[in-house]
């Protein structure tokens, strides 16, 4: 009998999404893959089994013997197996909170299309998903027993190359596309009846695996999907080890309840082991623990793990989303394994200092430029497509500062996609609208006032009036800049400029109706004070009426008015909202 620690170094564990619309025939797919189904496999859920869809993750597995390409790249590693986990992720609209978080931590995705229907909008969304969080793909055309058997071949070949044309822009260009029958005569069929094509697809999945990057160094960091409880041993906490290495007496932290506890045993697919890593699916126990307190969510090391209330991501619209991307919008953001609503503010580089991009926005954002507290960003009213004044061309590089409703749990530099979840369910529209990865967490309540008066983010101001007179060579009196209850004292000592090219200063109010001197040091040029006069001129000729007190002759500028131009800049989260010139 191979001991618990053989088993660890001798099978490879290789993650397999299985995503797709609803009711494409997913769960029976991996249903005849699979040869052991694991605690959390095949709609356990009620509600699941009633509606006849999968409504959570389900995880599964079957082994085979290692492929003599994985061999060949084992280097020092003693494997001679492989073990493919399968995770069936639903297809239902609303669930998509649960594709997100499953598409986290796979290796290969599994398309499956339904040969009748073809692409539907989830199948567009969960490919969309597949290019964010992984490097290869397979498409599954799925239900071909349904189609008549002389025209089956031709209708197989069509929609084939149908998808080819669909995913010939994405980053899945040119995968293989095999065609099944999982399930034959459907979900109410006999078992009798043998799925058709899965040998096939199972020799054409050995064949797409590739040596998976496990890195056993680092903090702990495993996604927990299910939590129940076995009389006499205590509670078992289902997941995938996305980081680090976890073995049989270590501590772990629940980090949403601030609760620590030793790992007690350990296993794969029911095989105990004592070390499980990277990429490993593991059931781990412990004791005293109530199960009905984690559903889903992270374990980690103890304190290696941040409980933020808000962040900044870099950003990327996702191009399918036909919806605006508003600045102080509510979003649906997925970040590790939770979905939480938080307010966006969308900020970029000013246009001189701006990085060219170059990566389509199906790919993962990126950090060509890192994000700094030193630099100064510039305020926008929504996300900027194009480049500036081009609607044409890769996105200028943008970040995101995210507010959540309600503190949310993860690891940096994890994945972040912003979502608009609320949409109608039944709308032929992609609901995905960006992504990103996290930059900065905030984990202090108070943020707004101790974290976010660094974030130098501004807005540029620009406000016009006009002269209204003249009364010498250095001062003019100025109009329609300021309300009536504007305070003026907030102003003073700012610089100006007139429409004909004289540079002066706010000196001070003038009256009760929002005019202000405006203080010229180098004296206003003899042309201008000549427009000035011709405009004052003319009116008094016309037979105007003249103000009470102002002689007839006096220099007026109503007639040719000349305009007074402030530009300054305030920064978004200055609590003194003080204005700042160059």
């Amino acid at each position: 009998m191979t001991d618990s620690s053989d088993i660890r170094v001798r099978t490879l564990n290789f993650n397999v999404g299985v995503l797709g619309h609803v009711d494409s025939g997913k769960t029976s797919l991996a249903r005849a893959l699979s040869s052991t189904a694991s605690t959390a496999a095949f709609d356990k859920n009620p509600q699941s089994r009633e509606r006849g869809i999968t409504l959570d993750l389900g995880f599964s597995s079957f082994t085979v013997d290692l492929p003599d390409h994985l061999r060949d790249s084992c280097g020092d590693h003693r494997w001679d197996s492989l073990q493919f986990t399968l995770v069936d992720c639903p297809g239902h609209a609303s669930l998509i909170r649960t594709i997100i978080g499953g598409a986290q931590i796979i290796d290969l995705m599994l398309l499956v299309v339904d040969v009748v229907k073809g692409i539907q909008t989830q199948t567009a969304e969960c490919l969309l998903i597949g290019e964010l969080t992984c490097p290869r793909m397979v498409v599954i055309l799925n239900k071909i027993d349904l189609l008549p058997p002389a025209k089956r071949q031709s209708a197989i070949e069509k929609m084939t190359k149908r998808l080819h044309k669909t995913l010939e822009n994405t980053r899945f260009k040119e995968c293989p596309v095999i065609a099944v029958a999982a399930k034959p005569g459907g979900p109410e069929a006999p078992e009798t009846d043998e799925p058709q094509g899965v040998p096939e697809l199972m020799e054409l999945l050995k064949r797409q695996t590739y040596l998976p990057r496990r890195d056993p160094d680092g903090s702990l960091l495993m996604a927990v999907d299910h939590c129940f409880s076995i009389r006499g041993q205590g509670t078992v906490m289902t997941g995938t080890v996305l980081q680090g290495t976890l073995a049989i007496n270590d501590t772990v932290e629940i980090p949403t309840l601030k609760v620590t506890k030793k790992v007690k045993s350990m296993q794969m697919f029911r095989k105990p082991v004592s070390r499980a890593m990277q990429g490993d699916r593991v059931g781990v126990c412990v004791t005293q623990f109530d199960p009905k307190l984690l559903e889903r969510g992270m374990v980690c090391s103890p304190g290696s793990l941040r409980t933020l209330q808000a962040a900044i991501i870099s950003a990327r619209k996702i191009g399918y989303f036909r919806g605006s991307l508003s600045t102080r919008t509510k979003f649906h953001i997925t970040v590790g394994h939770e979905t939480v609503m938080a307010r966006v503010t969308f900020f970029g580089l000013h246009a001189a200092t701006e990085t060219p991009a170059s990566l389509p926005d199906s790919a993962p954002c990126p950090l060509d430029t890192p994000f700094t507290f030193d630099r100064e960003y510039l305020y926008q009213e929504s996300y900027v497509t194009g480049r500036g004044e081009a609607s044409t061309g890769p996105d200028r590089e943008q970040w995101a500062l995210l507010e959540f409703e309600r503190p949310v749990t993860c690891p940096s530099l994890c994945l972040v996609i912003g979502s608009k979840l609320d949409t109608d369910i039944n709308a032929n529209a992609c609901r995905l609208a960006f992504q990103g990865r996290l930059l900065e967490g905030f984990e202090d309540k108070a943020y707004g006032e101790t974290i976010l008066p660094r974030l130098r983010i501004c807005k540029m101001k620009h406000k016009e009036g006009q002269v209204e007179r003249v009364t010498d060579d250095y001062t003019v009196i100025g109009r329609s800049l300021f309300k009536k209850e504007t305070n003026l004292q907030l102003f003073l000592g700012l610089k100006v400029m007139l429409s004909t090219g004289e540079a002066g200063v706010i000196e001070g109010g003038f009256g009760q109706s929002g005019k202000f001197k405006i203080r010229v040091s180098d004296g206003l040029r003899p042309e201008t004070k000549l427009l000035l006069s011709s405009g004052s001129k003319k009116k008094g000729k016309g037979g105007g009426k003249v103000e009470p007190g102002v002689k007839e002759d006096e220099p007026r500028a109503e007639s040719q008015p000349i305009s007074i131009h402030l530009h300054f800049k305030r920064y978004v989260f200055d609590p003194h909202k003080k204005m700042i010139q160059s």
